[in-house]
């Protein structure tokens, strides 16, 4: 089947990528501050020093994390029909944006730190629209306890989608297993989660190569519970990676190479999913510089990469604002930067709802960009080339100089091959607008209001409670 796709690299430099990591992690390692990572390494092979915490892993090892990961796999909703088969044959599947601390209050316009009823709201407007696939666990539940936000965040989105969950925040090892705990109720128990993965969580390694201890100890927590681990570098050009753009595919390649290592030694055929969310540092202020020509290219180039390996991946973001108020604010060469990003070959994005570099979230920016990415993703609609699509026959039927209107073929097949965009979806396209928010708040609140989510079985409602609240009274006994 014929897809739209943009390539960045050469087989030559693809070649060159692969190279350079497989040196950096055989020469220069990558630091893990855990002990019983460190052993688990030093078990499968890895070359560990125990007093420094470097490890140094060989392209032997890298090879064999290459056979043993899985290639293919299905990410399970709540209703199946909402089941998440990657890698993709046509558009990436594309859900909400991560971990924001505030949203902008729909009713007041103005922004406050982001509650547990600002996911549940979020996630169930999400369920509803059809240009989000999947969701994100999205904002920051700030009146839950610290070390146990994240399970707050988890059970809510659970509660609030039949859609696939993908978890952002970790904790720690324990958390892990709590969160393991959790999906295991949506999936009937351990087992079958294991089987059919009902959510999925962001490992973020530190650029520049490094693991720290809770975070890598939750990622095998989660490999060995069969729970896809999206392996996500944060490699920032001129911060913590090389500003060169080679420099920084390369580091965020390494690090997603050791990610895969460490998930395979702690569990053979553990699911990962290759993941970068890297752009260069803005110079002036040293933040993400998430505007940058840069980022969608890095985004690409890490997609070839991922194919290269056969690796499911979710590289790039779709998100259509990065300022402080919803709307759409980009101009005509940023969003040639999102086509970019969007079609480079990744199978997952995340972004919808996101303001502000990912700090926050606004209802209304779900629904704008929920609504512009039905008609964005059009363009990688799949078409079949083949000799009977080429039509040859009907060409010889109709003849020289006549017409293919009222031929029976165009009857036949205009509908699937010729891809008309929405037109009422496309009023909310005008580039560097706030004319579609009110729309969009509107739409938000009737299908906040109209759209319900199946509910958990009440004795899977108050399992899932107890486990959180039961988690809670241990940590606060400890203290």
């Amino acid at each position: 089947m014929a897809v739209a796709r943009v390539k960045f690299l050469d087989k030559g430099e693809e070649d060159l990528i692969d190279q350079q990591s497989v040196e950096c992690l055989e020469t220069i390692g990558v630091k893990v501050k855990s002990d019983s990572v460190l052993k688990l390494l030093d078990r499968a092979g890895a070359s560990v020093d125990h007093k420094t915490q470097i490890v140094k892993i060989h392209e032997s090892l890298v090879k064999d994390a290459l056979r043993t990961v899985p290639k293919e796999m299905t990410l399970h909703g709540r209703d199946p029909k909402h089941n998440l088969r990657i890698p993709v044959s046509s558009w990436p599947y594309v859900g909400t944006s991560g971990l924001g601390t505030y949203i902008v209050d729909i009713k007041t316009g103005k922004k406050r730190d982001s509650t547990v009823k600002d996911i549940a709201d979020l996630v169930r407007l999400a369920d509803a629209l059809t240009g989000a696939d999947y969701v994100q666990t999205s904002l920051t539940a700030t009146e839950a306890p610290s070390q146990t936000h994240g399970l707050h965040e988890l059970w809510t989105a659970f509660q609030n989608t039949t859609k696939h969950v993908q978890g952002v925040e970790i904790f720690n090892a324990e958390d892990a297993r709590k969160q393991v705990e959790l999906g295991a109720l949506i999936a009937g128990s351990k087992e079958e989660l294991k089987k059919k993965p009902h959510f999925t969580v962001i490992h973020c390694s530190i650029a520049p190569l490094m693991f720290e201890r809770d975070a890598v100890e939750a990622l095998v927590e989660f490999a060995k519970a069969g729970v896809a681990v999206t392996t996500m570098t944060m490699s920032l050009s001129g911060g913590t990676a090389p500003v060169t753009m080679a420099g920084t595919l390369v580091n965020a390649n390494s690090e997603n190479l050791a990610s895969l290592v460490i998930g395979q030694a702690a569990s053979k055929g553990a699911r990962t999913i290759y993941c970068s969310s890297s752009t260069p540092v803005n110079m002036m202020t040293g933040m993400i510089n998430y505007e940058s020509v840069n980022q969608p290219l890095i985004a690409s180039g890490l997609a070839q990469m991922a194919k290269r390996y056969g690796l499911p991946c979710m590289v790039g973001d779709w998100g259509l604002n990065d300022s402080e108020e919803p709307g759409f604010p980009h101009t005509f060469s940023e969003t040639m930067g999102i086509a970019l990003s969007t079609m480079s070959g990744t199978d997952m994005q995340g972004g919808i709802g996101a303001l502000d570099n990912a700090k926050g979230m606004a209802l209304e920016q779900e629904v704008i960009d929920a609504y512009v990415w039905e008609n964005v993703r059009l363009h990688m609609t799949p078409f079949e080339i083949s000799k009977n699509t080429a039509a040859l026959d009907v060409i010889r039927q109709v003849g020289h100089g006549n017409t293919f209107l009222t031929n029976i073929h165009t009857a036949r097949n205009f509908k699937k091959e010729i891809i008309m965009r929405d037109p009422v979806k496309g009023r909310f396209e005008k580039t560097i607008s706030r004319s579609m928010v009110a729309e969009a708040r509107e739409i938000a609140l009737r299908l906040l209001k109209e759209h319900s989510v199946p509910q958990l079985d009440r004795s899977v409602l108050q399992q899932g409670n107890d486990i959180i609240r039961n988690h809670e009274k241990e940590l606060m006994a400890r203290k």
